[in-house]
């Protein structure tokens, strides 16, 4: 192997080690990026609208630790010190987590409201509790709830509509070209007598119309017609925990991820839910990439021939050159 073939190896190590490097100090995560494999973030199918996550984009996962989640109903109710903010495309953030903690494909869709213990009662058992909710990281039965961005306080359970009226407006009907087998949805994302398990997040995607991941039962409410999601043990997802969370979505770095889908196995979607156009952004972006040596070099080459230092040097090689050369006898 030749020298300058193994500098350029050892350079091209280094500049993805030093890439890493640098999104792991800017996220604070590690791994610091995720590939999104579903259509449930989509708002166009077509386009693969860049500030919105579809599938086959690479998504920078910040630590949840250090950064507080924004809500929808904080970020769209008027008067909150969150109005007004936004992250892909809809009010609130995009949160990565593991359905109930448990081991599988993390899940990337909006925190759509949170629910915060309000009363609470310090037990040595979850026996105590009765008809109340034993939260084991608080150790401690909830009694009642709080939900920020909403006037709900001290509440058993949780009901909310978001029609516009001095709250966010969450249009369940807004990605209607989409079928995914939602059932009885109105038209605004209603929640009615929710009682979750835990203190955390309900989620949603946001081409999942309003069937919320935490689905609808008899017994603990939720938003009726909602499918829900289950974990790895069949079991239904239910509030969102701290624990629970891989991080917050930050950028995104649309098309790329789409190479990774190409080659998943068994128990992925591969590309199957990536928009068309995101094929033909993603052949431009590797033209691009791979072209750009090509048309810089000769640039480049010109720019520094021209410069004053290089005009100096082949000054003094010339003098040099031109300057007599002393033999010496033996």
């Amino acid at each position: 192997m030749s020298w300058n073939l193994l500098r350029e190896a050892f350079l091209a190590v280094g500049m993805i080690g030093v890439l890493i490097l640098s999104l792991w100090g800017i996220t604070g995560q590690m791994p610091p990026l995720v590939v999104v494999e579903s259509d449930s973030m989509v708002h166009d199918a077509e386009s693969g609208e860049v500030g919105s996550i579809d599938a086959g984009d690479l998504i920078l996962v910040h630590q949840y630790q250090t950064t507080k989640v924004i809500t929808f109903a904080e970020a769209s109710q008027p008067f909150n010190s969150h109005f007004g903010y936004s992250s892909h495309g809809m009010n609130g953030d995009v949160i990565i987590y593991e359905k109930n903690g448990k081991n599988g494909t993390p899940i990337i869709h909006r925190a759509i409201l949170e629910a915060v213990p309000s009363l609470t009662q310090a037990v040595n058992d979850s026996a105590e509790c009765n008809t109340s909710v034993y939260d084991s990281s608080l150790e401690a039965c909830i009694l009642s709830w709080d939900v920020p961005g909403t006037t709900l306080r001290n509440v058993s359970s949780i009901s909310w509509v978001f029609d516009g009226n001095m709250t966010g407006e969450y249009d369940c009907q807004r990605n209607s070209q989409f079928d995914h087998s939602e059932a009885g949805i109105v038209q605004f994302l209603t929640i009615e007598e929710w009682k979750p398990r835990r203190a955390g997040f309900m989620t949603l995607g946001d081409n999942n119309k309003c069937s919320v991941d935490q689905g609808w039962t008899p017994s603990k409410g939720g938003v009726i017609g909602a499918t829900g999601l289950f974990d790895s043990d069949g079991m239904g997802v239910d509030a969102v925990s701290s624990s629970h969370l891989v991080g917050i979505a930050g950028g995104e770095i649309p098309w790329l991820g789409t190479v990774k889908l190409m080659m998943s196995g068994n128990g992925s979607p591969g590309t199957s839910q990536v928009p068309s156009a995101s094929w033909g952004w993603l052949f431009v972006s590797i033209a691009s990439v791979l072209a750009l040596p090509i048309i810089l070099e000769p640039l480049l080459n010109r720019i520094i021939k021209g410069s004053p230092e290089v005009a100096e040097a082949e000054q003094e090689r010339n003098y040099a050159g031109r300057l007599p050369v002393s033999e010496s006898s033996a």
